[in-house]
C-alpha cells in the first residue's frame, strides 16, 4: 500500500484520481485542499470516514503543514494537482495563478528538499502534473507535440506552470529529488468545475442561458476522458525508472464549434426521454430554442492558442499507455453525470 499525498485533491483531476485509486487500489491517501472555489469537498465526501483516507484543508504554500504532513503521515508518493488552470482567470488576475502554480509548486520542491534529501531519509516519489498549453500553439498540418517540443507558453496560466515544470526539472538535476512530469491534453468528465468548456455548455443548455464562443469557434482541442489520464498517472508512477516527462492526450482532436453542437444534439437526444423531464422544464428545448440558435460569437480572448495536439507515443511505447474512453461514450456519460448530480453543481453556478 502507497502512503500518497494527493494535493488539489478536491478539484477535478485530483477527485478523479482519487476515486480511480480507491477503486482500484485503495492506497492510503490524504487530500490537502485548500478549497478555493474550484476545489469541492462534495467530490471526495464519501471517503471522508474511510480508514485510509485524510482530508486537510491547507494550502501547499503553507511550509509547516506540508512539512507535518510529511513527518506524521510517512508520505512515499506526492501527486501535485494543485494549480489554478482557468486561462481567462489568468489573464484577469496572473498574480494568483503565480502564488498557486509557481511559488506553491516552489514550497513543495523545498519541504521535500528539506525532509527527504537533508535528512537522508527514502525519497518519495513527486509526480507533477502539467498541460499541453506550456508548448504553445499549432497550425493546422503541424505535427502534435512531443516531449522535444520547445516551451512557448502564451497565456500567464500556461506560463506559470511552464515554470513550475521547469522547478521540478532543476529539483532533479540539482538536488536529486525522485520525481516525473505529465503533461496532458484538455481533461473532461464528471466532477469538473462548471467553468470549462463541456460544463458550462450543458448548464447553459439547460438554463436557456447562451453560450459564447470566442472568435470563430474554429480552435482545436484534444480532449481526453479524465479517467485515461489519472490511469496514466498510475503508469507513471508504477514504471519508474528515473527523471522523465510524458505526454498524455486522447488521440481526438475536436473543433471548440463541433464540440458546442455536438453537447446540444447530444441533450435534445436525451430530453426525449422522460427521465430527464424535470430538467427538460427550464431548458432551452422547452421553450423552442435550437440548441444551434443559443450560441453567440464573442471578441477572441487575448493570445487564444488556435490548437493543441498531444502525440502520447513515448507513454504508449514505454507505459503500454493508451485513451481506453471512446470521445462519444465518453462525452454522452459526461453529460449524462451532470444530468443526474444537479446537487453538486448547481450550488457552484446559482450561489445566490
Amino acid at each position: 500500500m502507497r502512503r500518497i499525498l494527493v494535493t488539489g485533491g478536491a478539484g477535478f483531476i485530483g477527485s478523479n484520481y482519487v476515486h480511480y485509486n480507491k477503486k482500484h487500489r485503495n492506497d492510503f491517501i490524504l487530500v490537502l485542499d485548500s478549497l478555493t472555489y474550484a476545489g469541492v469537498l462534495d467530490n471526495i465526501k464519501e471517503y471522508l470516514n474511510d480508514d485510509n483516507f485524510v482530508f486537510i484543508k491547507g494550502d501547499i504554500n503553507n511550509r509547516d503543514l506540508v512539512l507535518h504532513i510529511f513527518k506524521t503521515y510517512n508520505i512515499d508518493t506526492i501527486i501535485n494537482f494543485a494549480a489554478s488552470s482557468h486561462v481567462d482567470r489568468s489573464i484577469e488576475d496572473p498574480s494568483s495563478f503565480i502564488q498557486s502554480n509557481v511559488v506553491g509548486t516552489y514550497n513543495l520542491l523545498e519541504c521535500y528538499k528539506d525532509y527527504y534529501l537533508d535528512k537522508k531519509r527514502e525519497l518519495a516519489h513527486f509526480h507533477h502534473i502539467s498541460t499541453d498549453e506550456v508548448y504553445g500553439a499549432l497550425k493546422d498540418g503541424d505535427a502534435p507535440f512531443t516531449e522535444l517540443h520547445q516551451y512557448k507558453p502564451n497565456s500567464p496560466y500556461s506560463a506559470s506552470k511552464a515554470a513550475s515544470d521547469h522547478f521540478v526539472r532543476s529539483y532533479v538535476k540539482t538536488y536529486g529529488i525522485k520525481a516525473s512530469i505529465s503533461n496532458c491534453s484538455n481533461n473532461y468528465g464528471p466532477y469538473q468545475y462548471p467553468e470549462k468548456l463541456i460544463p458550462i455548455c450543458i448548464i447553459n443548455y439547460l438554463y436557456a442561458r447562451p453560450i459564447r464562443i470566442y472568435g470563430s469557434g474554429l480552435q482545436i482541442r484534444d480532449w481526453v476522458h479524465v479517467d485515461d489520464h489519472v490511469r496514466a498517472i498510475d503508469l507513471i508512477i508504477d514504471n519508474y525508472k528515473g527523471f522523465d516527462c510524458f505526454n498524455i492526450g486522447g488521440d481526438n482532436e475536436v473543433r471548440n464549434i463541433d464540440l458546442v453542437l455536438k453537447i446540444g444534439k447530444i441533450l435534445e437526444d436525451l430530453f426525449l426521454d422522460k427521465k430527464y423531464k424535470d430538467l427538460y422544464k427550464e431548458s432551452i428545448f422547452s421553450k423552442g430554442i435550437s440548441y444551434k440558435d443559443n450560441i453567440i460569437y464573442v471578441e477572441d480572448r487575448k493570445g487564444h492558442d488556435f490548437r493543441y495536439a498531444m502525440c502520447s507515443d513515448k507513454a504508449k511505447n514505454i507505459l503500454a499507455y493508451k485513451p481506453l474512453i471512446n470521445f462519444d461514450d465518453g462525452l454522452m456519460n459526461t453529460i449524462k453525470w451532470y444530468l443526474s448530480h444537479k446537487d453538486i453543481w448547481y450550488p457552484l453556478v446559482f450561489k445566490n
